[in-house]
């Protein structure tokens, strides 16, 4: 089956938090790409519904379909996780700033 898409058919691609509903597309997908399991918490990416590829947080490892362009959005995936983590200490930030700022000797 070849994937050739134009700008005007681009697949539907959607990143979202892997759950227990997935573990079944997860080792197929592992199967697949001849991965060990991925560890920790992870993002998924699915194109047109289905799974294609995976990012875990633990260690930043991606796999995708060995049989489909999932490069691209493996990328994608890397990038969400960074957007993830970085908001995460970004809300973090403004407190400890916050009560540095108000108590300055306690810093």
């Amino acid at each position: 089956m070849a994937y050739k898409w134009s700008h005007k058919e681009a697949p539907d691609v959607r990143i979202r938090r892997a759950g227990e509903a997935d573990a079944a597309a997860l080792r197929r997908l592992e199967q697949l790409a001849e991965s060990p399991p991925l560890a920790g918490e992870l993002l998924v990416a699915e194109i047109d519904g289905e799974l294609c590829a995976a990012y875990s947080f633990a260690d930043g490892s991606t796999i995708g379909d060995p049989f489909r362009p999932t490069l691209a959005v493996c990328e994608l995936l890397v990038l969400r996780a960074r957007q993830l983590v970085g908001a995460g200490a970004r809300s973090r930030a403004p407190r400890r700033l916050g009560w540095r700022r108000l108590h300055p000797s306690s810093g």
